[in-house]
């Protein structure tokens, strides 16, 4: 078998493979064949299933093997499926009855619809199955890719190049995936005088995304980098969404009626056109139950039980006075009642916000809450209750070793949360890690609401203040790493950078969850 770096880094990883494959006759130079355009992609992988992702650019037929070994002697084929214009020739497929704590390799061929000579190559990647016992496990997490006019120079999205050499069972992509309201010019004129190139632009990244083609165009623009094609055919992916997947601080208040760009003035319009691109261009998949719920949970072993969450689709209106929900009633019982089942040794609250950073809807004016915090460092209120209810609950039901995870600011951070330093007691102590982007603008840290005790351990962030907005280039562009250790069980956080650099960490131990180095 291969090591995992080695397919990474090997042909299979860009989709290149000239084997034969898939026992099908080698007509893959013949005039004409269907072409895999972005890549491969797996995603929400637990124990025994995964969802894999690919594209073509025309119809086709495309067949599916996956095998534990390299050399796809006795492979798993799924139902062949069929490449339509209905999702921009996307196809995702879900493999059930894998078996646990496996390097499992996969692969596709294309056919033309019309003759089975036809055929593409083979475009392949890897992920590996969640274990049934305890092993240690390692994933990474951070957020935003492409934001604010920084896109793919001639360096590339080299975060994702970092994040590959880390040998990580999985990625948690915490939210802002893509950037549809920040279109991507060819040159940024810098601060300094220099000029920042992008050295691929598409028509759908000159303008901001307004029909589903353009939303489609967000994701099929990252996946243009050759760094991001590589780390998603080498590692699994867990998607969730934030706000610039539709617009910046899209809520139910979002009033387009003085915007220009937006022909039609219901936020909600371009909100179902985003989650429709969403579905199709990553590998996340619904609840059999809830089709197109994004908040979900995934178990990957005894040690991890991971819970996604959904800022964006149940929040009232940020202009709201008397708004209060942020999660909504349905997903903060599910959470509550995922998370006082779990027999996990970790729970991880992914979040596709931090809680304890004040983030108005307009922060020039600072006007509307876009965030959990209302900047007040009093009692609960507003959206804050929600939190609250989670905490207080949380702590009745006794559930321990919960960390929360998140982006969205543009910085990285480790906050820890204390009812000693808080004006709401009723909660456990907790951590929050903080960690972005990938490949956006760097900002400035944001103020803390004192309302749930938040104090900072480690923070770096761009000089200048929210506004400054430093490129890539700078290298200011954050990961996180975490580490679960299968005999200890201990858990431990590095909070990482572009160039692989370490800049802060802490272990943390189970039924405590507090730092013990």
């Amino acid at each position: 078998m291969l090591t995992r770096r080695n397919f990474l880094f090997g042909t299979g990883a860009l989709g290149l493979s000239s084997g034969a494959g898939l026992g099908l006759p080698y007509y893959n130079r013949n005039h004409g064949a269907p072409v895999f355009t972005h890549g491969v992609q797996s995603g929400d992988v637990d124990f025994r299933s995964a969802a894999v992702w690919t594209r073509t650019d025309r119809p086709a037929r495309v067949e599916i093997e996956l095998s534990t070994t390299e050399s796809f002697s006795d492979p798993i084929r799924l139902p062949r499926m069929t490449a339509l214009p209905d999702r921009d020739f996307a196809v995702k497929a879900v493999a059930d009855g894998l078996l646990p704590d496996q390097d499992v390799f996969y692969r596709f061929r294309a056919t033309d619809l019309h003759s089975s000579f036809i055929q593409s190559d083979v475009v392949s990647g890897r992920f590996r199955t969640a274990p049934l016992r305890q092993r240690s496990i390692r994933f990474l997490w951070s957020g935003d890719t492409a934001g604010q006019g920084w896109g793919i120079d001639d360096e590339g999205m080299a975060t994702y190049r970092t994040m590959a050499e880390q040998d990580a069972d999985f990625f948690i992509h915490s939210g802002d995936t893509v950037y549809a309201d920040n279109p991507i010019p060819d040159e940024v004129r810098l601060r300094d005088g220099s000029v920042w190139r992008n050295r691929i632009v598409t028509d759908e990244k000159r303008e901001v995304a307004r029909t589903l083609h353009e939303y489609r165009g967000q994701w099929k623009y990252n996946l243009l980098d050759h760094h991001v094609r590589a780390f998603n055919a080498g590692c699994a992916a867990f998607y969730q969404w934030d706000d610039h997947e539709v617009l910046n601080n899209w809520s139910p208040s979002t009033d387009l009626r003085d915007d220009p760009r937006y022909p039609d003035k219901d936020i909600a319009v371009y909100a179902r056109r985003a989650r429709k691109a969403f579905e199709e261009m990553t590998p996340i998949r619904y609840p059999v139950r809830e089709p197109g719920r994004i908040y979900r949970k995934i178990s990957y072993g005894p040690l991890l039980d991971i819970f996604f969450l959904d800022l964006r689709s149940y929040r009232s209106g940020n202009r709201d006075s008397s708004a209060t929900a942020l999660l909504g009633r349905q997903q903060t019982d599910w959470l509550c009642s995922a998370l006082s089942s779990s027999s996990a040794v970790w729970k991880v609250v992914a979040s596709d916000m931090p809680i304890g950073l004040v983030q108005w809807d307009d922060y020039g004016r600072q006007v509307g809450a876009e965030g959990v915090s209302d900047g007040y460092n009093g009692v609960p209120d507003g959206r804050e209750h929600e939190i609250a209810h989670l905490l207080r609950t949380i702590m009745e039901r006794k559930v321990r070793n919960i960390v929360w995870l998140t982006a969205d600011v543009h910085y990285t951070a480790a906050h820890h949360y204390s009812p000693e330093r808080a004006k709401f007691l009723d909660f456990l102590p907790f951590w929050e890690f903080v960690s972005g982007p990938l490949h956006a603008g760097t900002y400035g840290p944001k103020p803390l609401d004192k309302t749930f005790g938040p104090e900072v351990h480690f923070v770096k962030a761009a000089p200048g203040g929210v506004q400054s907005n430093l490129p890539p280039s700078a290298g200011l562009q954050f990961f996180g790493r975490v580490d679960i250790h299968g005999r200890s069980r201990e858990m431990t956080v590095r909070l990482m950078d572009r160039q692989n650099r370490q800049l802060w960490s802490v272990t943390l131990s189970p039924d405590a969850a507090e730092a013990v180095s």
